[in-house]
């Protein structure tokens, strides 16, 4: 049965009047939070570490930095409380691809690598397809996308689980047998896919999984002896869950504490062995959006995963997962350098970057 024609005008016109309505206040929200971010350059680091632990009672935020040649580091509760100054367990995300290619540098300076060669002369994918080179991994510029859709992620979807939970080794290789990059260069883009390519060619040129890979070399080679790929079992929960097959780990699936991530930022400034390849400026990317911009974030070039700030002298990297995020930076001119580790979501309030570059710019 039909409805009278006043009956559906009347409804049409409700219709309107409530899209209209969400349309002005998704625009009053967008304009609202221009104008916050408009007063973060104001505020100091003090201001920003307030704001975003006020009435937070689960938040523990731990701040190290090196200056000097002196590490100390404070851990923050509550509307940014000193509490007492325990070495917390965090996850720290695509920080994790800093170590990836760190084992990339490893590689090789032991001749087991070429940052020129592409991929194919490590991995066994199919004939007639072009490859991306090792370097343009490392920089974000192979043109791969940040991820694809694998069937595992419908799972993960409904479950809140890792996004890339069930992304086995193999999966990844297929997807990369699949793709072939017709263009000669591409742009910078942040891929995860990349790192966990990279992943996979770590382990064939040393005939190994990337989680022994990883965990020797932080455990043994680097001192850092809380650091590893995550088995979910430190103190702040929330943890990622992983599988030993997954083909996501390289792009970010280590978690570790404030003293071994001052003692790796330690190995950054001293910038000996592998790391010292990793710093050096391999593309300029101009990759910073103005909102980045705003808030103090440049990525002017980059090297092996570390992003490059020409203008503040600034060397760094962050990282992110859903109940974690963190920030490593570093000025090799002055010799200081800052770690942030927050169990804060990236999306709440003000992220662990901003507080990292603010802190480290206050030391310069």
């Amino acid at each position: 049965m039909k409805k009278p024609k006043k009956g559906r005008k009347k409804i049409m016109m409700i219709v309107i009047s409530i899209v209209l309505g969400v349309a002005i206040i998704i625009g009053g929200l967008m304009i609202y939070g221009k104008v916050q971010m408009g007063k973060i350059p104001g505020l100091s680091f003090d201001d920003v570490l307030k704001y975003t632990t006020q009435g937070k009672k689960d938040a523990r935020i731990t701040v190290g930095i090196i200056k000097d040649g002196k590490a100390s580091f404070t851990v923050y509760g509550e509307d940014a409380q000193v509490l007492p100054a325990e070495n917390h367990i965090y996850e720290i995300g695509s920080l994790t691809k800093t170590m990836t290619a760190t084992l990339v540098s490893k590689a090789i300076s032991e001749r087991k690598l070429s940052l020129d060669a592409t991929i194919d002369e490590y991995l066994p994918l199919s004939k007639g397809k072009n490859y991306p080179t090792i370097s343009e991994l490392v920089t974000h510029t192979s043109g791969y996308s940040s991820f694809y859709f694998e069937t595992p992620m419908i799972g993960t979807f409904f479950s809140g689980k890792n996004s890339f939970y069930g992304i086995s080794r193999d999966m990844v290789l297929e997807k990369c047998k699949s793709l072939n990059m017709k263009k000669d260069s591409y742009d910078f883009n942040y891929s995860n896919f990349g790192f966990a390519v990279l992943g996979l060619v770590l382990e064939n040129v040393y005939a190994n999984n990337y989680t022994a890979l990883l965990n020797d070399y932080v455990q043994k080679e680097l001192g850092m002896t809380s650091t590893k790929i995550s088995e979910r079992d430190g103190d702040l929960g929330n943890y990622w869950d992983w599988n030993e097959d997954d083909g996501y780990l390289s792009a970010g699936a280590v978690t570790s504490n404030i003293n071994d991530m001052l003692r790796y930022a330690q190995f950054q400034l001293d910038e000996n062995a592998e790391f010292a390849l990793c710093h050096k400026s391999i593309k300029s990317i101009d990759a910073s959006s103005e909102s980045h911009k705003t808030m103090g974030i440049f990525m002017d070039e980059i090297g092996m995963a570390w992003l490059i700030d020409r203008k503040n002298g600034i060397i760094w990297h962050n990282g992110g997962t859903d109940d974690y995020n963190s920030y490593l930076g570093f000025c090799p001119d002055s010799g200081t350098a800052v770690v942030v580790l927050s169990n804060l979501s990236p999306n709440y309030r003000i992220p662990a970057t901003v507080l990292g570059i603010k802190k480290l710019l206050e030391l310069k």
